[in-house]
C-alpha cells in the first residue's frame, strides 16, 4: 500500500481484501500439493488474512506466516482459530524483504502466492524477498513465488479510466459492496498503480466509501529465474499457471518453483 492507514482503515481494508477474493484464485490446490511433497514446516511470506495459511494447517501442516499488515494478521488469527488450527500457525509481523526468525534454514516450503511479490516497489525489494525465501529453506526445500504477467493489452488500458469491478454482499455485515478500480501503467519504471475504491452500506442508504492506492512492480520471468539463482536457489520448472503447465505466449502468470541447493 501506498501509504500506512490508521487502524480503523487498515482493519476495513483487511475485511474487504477478504471480499475482493471470495472467488478462489485457483491456487490453494498448489499449494496443498506442494506442502505434501515438501513434508515439513511451511513459510508464507505475505500471508495476508490466512487464505492459504489456515487450509495448510488444516491439513495437518507447520505453518509460519508473516506480514507488514497488522490488521490482516489479526483476520488471519481469528480465522485460524475459528478453524481449531490456531495452535499449528505462528504470525509474525514483519517485512518479507529482511525478515530472519529464528531457526532460518529449517522450512521445507517457503512461497510468496498471489502477485505479492509485485507489491515491492523496487528491483532490489524483490531480489531480497527470494533471498528471504532461500534463507528460511533448509536443503532441498522448495520455494515458490507466484507473479501476474500483464500483456500489451492488458497495459494500454491501464490509462486511468475507472470501471465497475464488481457488486457483492458482505457475508459479515449483510452490506452491499460496490468496488471500482482503475489503473495506470507507468513504462519508465515498469509499475502499475491500482486505485480501489470500496463503497458499502445498505440499499436505499448513504455508502461509507474506502480507497486503497498500490504501487506494483511488474516483474518478468527472467528476472523471477535470475533472483532465484541469485539466491542459491535452482530452478525446477517456470510454469505458466497453477497447473504448472508450461509458460509460453499468452500465458497470465508466471509461478516458479524452485529447490533450495
Amino acid at each position: 500500500m501506498l501509504e500506512r492507514p490508521d487502524a480503523a482503515t487498515a482493519a476495513a481494508l483487511a475485511r474487504l481484501y477478504d471480499l475482493d477474493l471470495l472467488e478462489d484464485p485457483g491456487d490453494l490446490v498448489l499449494y496443498r500439493a506442494l506442502a505434501d511433497r515438501a513434508d515439513g514446516a511451511v513459510l508464507e511470506l505475505a500471508a495476508g488474512t490466512g487464505r492459504i495459511t489456515v487450509p495448510l494447517a488444516a491439513a495437518g501442516h507447520s505453518v509460519t506466516a508473516v506480514d507488514n499488515d497488522a490488521a490482516m494478521l489479526d483476520r488471519a488469527r481469528r480465522r485460524a482459530n475459528a478453524d481449531g488450527v490456531g495452535d499449528r500457525i505462528e504470525f509474525l509481523e514483519a517485512d518479507m524483504v529482511d525478515v530472519r526468525l529464528d531457526g532460518a534454514g529449517r522450512h521445507r516450503l517457503a512461497f510468496i502466492a498471489l502477485n505479492s511479490i509485485m507489491v515491492l516497489p523496487t528491483r532490489e525489494g524483490q531480489r531480497a524477498a527470494f533471498r528471504t525465501l532461500a534463507a528460511h529453506l533448509a536443503p532441498g526445500g522448495l520455494a515458490v513465488v507466484d507473479a501476474w504477467l500483464p500483456d500489451g493489452d492488458n497495459l494500454a488500458r491501464f490509462d486511468g479510466r475507472v470501471i465497475l469491478e464488481w457488486p457483492r454482499t458482505d457475508p459479515e455485515s449483510g452490506a452491499v459492496v460496490t468496488k471500482t478500480g482503475s489503473a495506470q501503467h507507468d513504462a519508465a519504471t515498469g509499475t502499475v498503480t491500482l486505485t480501489a475504491v470500496y463503497e458499502v452500506g445498505r440499499q436505499g442508504e448513504s455508502p461509507v466509501r474506502w480507497v486503497r492506492r498500490d504501487r506494483l512492480r511488474l516483474i518478468s520471468p527472467d528476472e523471477m529465474t535470475a533472483f532465484a539463482e541469485d539466491a542459491g536457489l535452482d530452478v525446477e520448472i517456470l510454469a505458466g499457471g497453477y497447473d504448472l503447465s508450461p509458460l509460453g505466449p499468452g500465458s497470465e502468470r508466471a509461478v516458479l518453483v524452485a529447490v533450495r541447493r
